[in-house]
């Protein structure tokens, strides 16, 4: 072998080594399998607090309210549920980074101290109304009738399609990620809630490959992901090839779910179902809870205490539709914190014990 030829066997072998290792910062089957193996059946909810609109105000300095958020957290105790899956806001870390950063700290406090783990969310492509580009400061008030009317993404749809701004996006996942990768408070990190979930589907893939990256980088000790929401191969394949568990919604009667989390748990990894529960498309608590248990699959329905966000609605819900006459889409409680069905209560304390 001549010189040029061995240079281009020492180039080959080089490219394949760092093929390997950047292959091999997934989370392999076995080292997903015994993070499983360590962790408890997680049993929990899509929250946000009861006074909040959206997740602008769950976080800004206008509105952060701990005390809501601890009595909402003892009631999750109560209840039997373990974990919490929230979005965090990107407008609300640039305006102020150490603000946010002491924020989520206050939160992952009061989740710790009634043992509920949390799983934060970096990006969120969805919205219900007119808000798809988050501003600081007070929030709108509910339009009665309208569900999640002032729902408000994160970042935003300008910056998730404006790649000029990626570059402060990688600055805020990187620094809360820094800050937390080694926190037990925090069980997984979910990078982007339901990618493609707008009316430019494809301009989401450039955010999400870069999230991702970002978060190898940081190299967390917890697992990433982000949850499989559609039927897009595309999109699926990428999410199952790069996520350390596999996450999904689904909301859907007890059949179908039974099928979806069995497809899912077949990809051989520790499997949660990040969002479920609509009563209205026969997704319930008394059906489905237990085929989630039965299946060791973690489970995060939507969601706790009504309120602001009006989620007992049914989606696309309008105010000249009113009075609203169906049962509850989402949401296990009341306002007044007493149960919307009490059985339902009574089988996530019996099935949670």
């Amino acid at each position: 072998m001549n010189i040029r030829q061995s240079l281009i066997c020492f180039c080959m072998s080089f490219l394949t080594c760092i093929s390997c290792f950047a292959q091999a910062k997934v989370w392999s089957v076995e080292k997903a399998k015994a993070w499983g193996e360590k962790n408890p059946w997680y049993c929990g909810v899509n929250y946000i607090p009861a006074n909040a609109i959206n997740y602008t105000a769950m976080w800004d300095k206008t509105s952060f309210s701990p005390d809501i958020i601890d009595k909402e957290m003892r009631l999750m105790k109560e209840t039997g549920l373990n974990c919490a899956r929230v979005v965090m806001q990107y407008v609300v870390y640039e305006d102020d980074p150490a603000y946010f950063l002491r924020t989520l700290d206050t939160f992952l406090g009061i989740c710790d101290k009634y043992g509920v783990k949390v799983m934060p969310i970096f990006f969120d492509d969805c919205a219900f109304g007119v808000n798809t580009d988050p501003v600081v400061g007070k929030q709108s008030e509910p339009l009665e009738g309208w569900y999640a009317w002032a729902w408000s993404p994160s970042p935003g749809y300008s910056m998730v399609v404006d790649e000029r701004t990626h570059g402060k996006l990688e600055k805020y996942v990187k620094d809360v990620m820094t800050r937390f990768k080694d926190d037990d408070r925090i069980f997984v990190w979910d990078l982007y809630n339901e990618p493609t979930n707008t009316t430019m589907p494809e301009r989401s893939f450039p955010l999400l490959r870069k999230v991702f990256t970002w978060a190898r980088e940081v190299n967390p000790k917890q697992p990433i992901t982000s949850g499989m929401w559609n039927g897009n191969k595309e999109l699926n394949d990428f999410l199952s090839a790069n996520s350390d568990i596999i996450t999904f919604h689904i909301y859907a009667p007890k059949a179908e779910t039974e099928k979806a989390m069995k497809d899912y748990v077949r990809m051989g990894r520790p499997t949660i179902c990040t969002e479920w529960m609509n009563r209205v498309a026969k997704s319930t608590v008394l059906d489905i809870l237990p085929v989630f248990k039965e299946g060791n699959v973690g489970c995060m329905l939507w969601g706790l205490v009504n309120g602001k966000t009006q989620t007992h609605l049914c989606w696309g819900h309008r105010p000249e539709h009113l009075p609203y006459t169906k049962v509850w889409q989402h949401d296990i409680y009341k306002g007044d914190f007493t149960p919307y069905k009490v059985e339902e209560i009574e089988l996530i304390k019996k099935m949670t014990k």
